[in-house]
C-alpha cells in the first residue's frame, strides 16, 4: 500500500468519524448510543445477513446493511453515513469467510466503535478453500443464524428467550427450504450449470451440483476462457448463462448467443433469503430439464 493511498484511507476514516461525532453528539464515549426507538442497532456486511438478523431480532433490532442491494462486496466502499450507523451500533455481524469488503474495511469499522460486539457468522461452517460465499447454502445459513442469535443474546440478555424462539422458527423455515431444494433438484442426472461469478460453490456442494464459472480468480475472462466456457456449455448441453446484477457483462451475452441459449438471473445477494433461494432452485430446474 503506497503512502499516498494510506493517507487517503486515513483521511476518509477521519471524515467519517467526525461526521459520526457531530451527528451523535458524543465525542467522549466510543461505545454505542441507543436511539429513541430503544432498538438494538445491528450493522451487517451483506443483505442476506440483514435478513437473518431481522428474522431473529424481529421488532427489537434496527438493521443497517453496509453493502447495499445491487452493489458488489468485492468493490464496494462504505460511505460516511454508514460509518455513523457503525458508531451507534451495539453489534456488527460479519460474514467472516473472507469477503473482500471485510478484508479491506473491517479494521476501520471496528475502530469506529470499540465497544460494539463483532459476531463472526462463519464460526462452525466448513469452508471451501478461499470461497467466501458461505451464505448461499441453507445448511450454512442455519449455522449463521445460530451465531447471530448468540450475539443478540449477549448484547440484550433480557430478550434472549425472544431471540431463541425466533431463531427456532426461522430454522424450521430453512429446513423446509432445504427440503424444497432437494425435492426440486435431486431427480436430475444433468447437474451442471454455468454462472459468471462463482457465487454458488457452497450451494453446489450441498446439492451435488457442478458450478461452471466464467470468472476465474477474480479476473475478467480472456478470449480463451470464454471459448472454453462455450465448449463446456455445449458439452453439458446447457441452455442458460446465469448472471447476477452485480456482475453482468457482455461476455455473458456472447456465451449465451454462441450456445443458442439465453441469460437468466441468479442473485447471490437478493433480499428475502428464503424466497430467493427457492427461485434459484426453480431456475436450475429449467436448466436441468431435458
Amino acid at each position: 500500500m503506497t503512502q499516498k493511498y494510506r493517507f487517503a484511507r486515513l483521511a476518509w476514516l477521519v471524515l467519517a468519524l467526525v461526521l459520526a461525532i457531530a451527528l451523535t453528539a458524543s465525542a467522549i464515549s466510543c461505545g454505542p448510543e441507543k436511539g429513541d426507538t430503544g432498538k438494538i442497532g445491528v450493522v451487517v456486511t451483506l443483505v442476506p445477513l440483514g435478513d437473518f438478523v431481522e428474522n431473529v431480532g424481529g421488532d427489537k433490532v434496527d438493521v443497517t446493511v453496509m453493502v447495499p442491494p445491487g452493489a458488489s462486496p468485492h468493490t464496494y466502499e462504505p460511505i460516511p453515513s454508514q460509518m455513523v450507523a457503525v458508531s451507534e451500533a451495539d453489534m456488527y455481524v460479519k460474514v467472516g469467510s473472507g469477503v473482500e469488503f471485510e478484508l479491506e474495511w473491517m479494521d476501520e469499522v471496528i475502530e469506529a466503535n470499540c465497544d460494539m460486539l463483532v459476531v463472526d457468522s462463519s464460526v462452525g461452517v466448513e469452508l471451501i478453500g478461499a470461497d467466501p460465499h458461505i451464505w448461499n447454502s441453507p445448511v450454512n445459513a442455519k449455522i449463521m443464524v445460530e451465531n447471530i442469535c448468540s450475539g443478540l443474546a449477549k448484547v440484550d440478555p433480557v430478550n434472549a428467550n425472544f431471540y431463541a424462539k425466533n431463531r427456532d422458527d426461522y430454522l424450521k423455515e430453512l429446513d423446509i427450504l432445504d427440503g424444497y431444494i432437494h425435492y426440486k433438484l435431486d431427480g436430475f442426472t444433468n447437474r451442471s450449470f454455468m454462472i459468471y461469478h462463482p457465487s454458488f460453490g457452497y450451494f453446489a456442494r450441498e446439492y451435488g451440483l457442478t458450478q461452471l464459472a466464467v470468472e476465474r480468480g477474480g479476473k475478467e475472462p480472456t478470449p480463451q476462457v470464454i471459448q472454453d466456457c462455450i465448449d463446456k456449455a455445449r458439452l453439458y448441453d446447457l441452455d442458460y448463462m446465469f448472471v447476477a446484477l452485480q456482475f453482468v457483462t457482455d461476455d455473458c451475452e456472447t456465451i449465451a448467443d454462441e450456445i443458442g441459449g439465453q441469460t437468466a438471473p441468479m442473485d447471490p445477494l437478493a433480499e428475502n433469503y428464503i424466497a430467493n433461494m427457492g427461485r434459484i432452485a426453480d431456475a436450475l430446474v429449467l436448466e436441468f430439464e431435458d
